[in-house]
């Protein structure tokens, strides 16, 4: 496959991702149609499936910029960390979840798993390992494993709110632990 991307697919992924928000809006995504998404998006079911194989594929692809940003906020920062300050973009980040929370709950289960989850902890996991090589630290591969299955369960459980706190609080709570297990 090309890198080239075509820009009518583009569009139409864009107008499908946004149909798939704005059904979510109303009822959750167990109870969201393929038939409804196409027609919010004003394209057909047989475009829909040109596009994705189902909703869970559309959903996590729709999904796909809040992994991008945990693992971008995890990392904003340089230095020797302080545990009392977490960077902004990690409580931006816990923020900014609650605009489409049922979305993200319905695809990362409790601990962790979910094909969200799955992909958030996959993601995680290579960023980690490969700044803990770039500085030469201990253990790469370890608390790399440990910091992706640690920050997705404690974000699938909070979405499910079975962790308590805001999302200011949650963050400071989860760049301790972070820090724990990168000192470890």
């Amino acid at each position: 496959m090309s890198g080239v991307q075509d820009p009518r697919a583009a569009r139409t992924r864009e107008r499908l991702r946004a149909a798939l928000f704005e059904a979510c809006a109303e009822q959750p995504l167990s109870e969201v149609s393929v038939a409804d998404v196409a027609q919010r998006a004003h394209v057909g079911r047989a475009t829909f499936y040109l596009h994705y194989q189902g909703l869970e594929e559309l959903a996590v692809d729709a999904c796909a910029d809040v992994v991008r940003e945990a693992v971008d906020a995890l990392h904003a920062w340089r230095g020797i960390p302080n545990p009392e300050s977490p960077p902004a973009a990690l409580e931006e980040f816990f923020t900014g979840l609650d605009q489409h929370r049922t979305v993200y709950a319905a695809l990362l289960a409790p601990g962790g798993g979910g094909p969200l989850g799955m992909v958030l902890h996959r993601d995680l996991r290579e960023r980690s390992r490969t700044e803990r090589e770039l500085a030469g630290a201990p253990e790469a591969e370890l608390v790399a494993a440990a910091v992706a299955g640690t920050f997705t369960g404690v974000l699938a459980d909070w979405m499910h709110r079975l962790v308590p706190g805001t999302a200011t609080e949650i963050a400071a709570r989860v760049w301790r632990l972070l820090i724990a297990l990168h000192r470890t």
